[in-house]
């Protein structure tokens, strides 16, 4: 029966334990979307002795980045400015990867132009975009031609051939909460009627192939996958989504990648009742290689689903913008320390860096 501090092998990297940091978007970029280099240094490096830190999901083109002062990985200067960060992990002992971030329809024009942003069909979705004029609504994304779609595989190619050589582990392909990929997972935002489009063997056809271009460029040891089996998101939604996502999760077995990571809400537990049924289950008897699960977790009902094998390791968010020694407090169920939401996207260090390890609360 496994416990949340063994050790685990996801693909090439040997983690010490089964607490993954999850992908925040924490902002911390300045022009040219390049990470502030010393503070995001020092803010991932103090949290290096999570299993494995996935970091920020970062652009892999402009076309693909509409969050102000997120970073990105397509350009020289984004790739020098990411090696100190990454040194900064490993000199701590820790290990990170990158996640590799489209966000199609969800890029607002501001960030393009004034051209519309792309996405599987000419679709809008609901709400507001944060820009830097503050937000907006939405527009009308173009659907991608035929003919753009190899360009799009490649600049994912691109971007994580970037991520290694700025020292990442590995990366993540994001293919989660209504971004580009799963706009053209989901039904209600994939309209298409050509071979990226209709039935499900269709609508995974891009994650598919864009795990494949990346596995070829670092190794599948090095690629991993986030998925969110988890109801409407960002206004993407599908009429069976235990057929759908149990099919990308097979396709992902074929590419052998070192984990798939799956964003579910929950249905048990310090979370309440959902009306949206859990699919990792369904997934787990699909998908062999280590499955790690994300939203909300608590030490008892992450215990709970790493001893009874339905995860392989926990991914934590939230909890981790205010707790960097995480993995000490849940050793020893201390009390977790409560965030400041008005500095998850400043741009210092205040909320960001200096929240105090256990052992500096109780000093101070």
């Amino acid at each position: 029966m496994a416990s949340l501090f063994d050790p685990i092998q996801l693909g090439d990297i040997a983690a010490p334990n089964r607490i993954l940091m999850a992908p925040l978007t924490r902002g911390r970029s300045v022009d040219g979307h390049v990470p502030i280099t010393g503070l995001k240094a020092d803010y991932y490096a103090q949290r290096a002795s999570a299993g494995l830190i996935i970091a920020e999901a970062t652009g892999i083109s402009q076309e693909g980045l509409g969050w102000p002062s997120a970073p990105g990985i397509w350009s020289e200067a984004q790739v020098e400015a990411w090696k100190p960060v990454t040194a900064a992990v490993h000199d701590a002992g820790g290990r990170i990867i990158l996640q590799l971030w489209h966000m199609g329809r969800l890029v607002h024009p501001d960030f393009l132009g004034g051209e519309p942003p792309v996405s599987s069909s000419a679709t809008t979705a609901p709400g507001f975009a944060h820009t830097a004029s503050g937000k907006k609504p939405y527009e009308q994304a173009r659907a991608l031609r035929l003919d753009e779609i190899p360009r799009i595989i490649e600049t994912y190619a691109k971007a994580a051939r970037n991520a290694i050589t700025a020292g990442f582990d590995g990366v993540q392909l994001h293919a989660a909460n209504g971004y580009l990929i799963d706009q053209f997972l989901r039904d209600n935002a994939n309209l298409r009627d050509d071979d990226y489009g209709g039935p499900i063997a269709n609508r995974i056809r891009l994650l598919d192939e864009v795990t494949g271009a990346i596995v070829a460029e670092v190794g599948a040891g090095r690629t991993s996958v986030r998925l969110s089996p988890n109801g409407e998101t960002q206004g993407c939604n599908d009429s069976d989504p235990v057929a759908l996502f149990t099919a990308a999760a097979a396709a992902l077995q074929r590419h052998d990648i070192a984990f798939l990571e799956l964003r579910e809400q929950k249905e048990f537990g310090d979370f309440g009742k959902t009306d949206v049924p859990r699919i990792s289950p369904e997934i787990r008897k699909i998908f062999t290689n280590p499955l790690v699960l994300n939203q909300e977790y608590r030490l008892a009902s992450a215990s709970e689903d790493v001893s009874s094998g339905l995860a392989d390791a926990i991914s934590f968010g939230r909890p981790y913008i205010s707790n960097p020694d995480l993995v000490e407090r849940l050793r020893v169920d201390a009390e977790l320390t409560p965030d400041n939401y008005r500095t998850w996207y400043s741009a210092g260090a205040e909320g960001y860096t200096d929240y105090p390890t256990l052992a500096g609360a109780e000093a101070a």
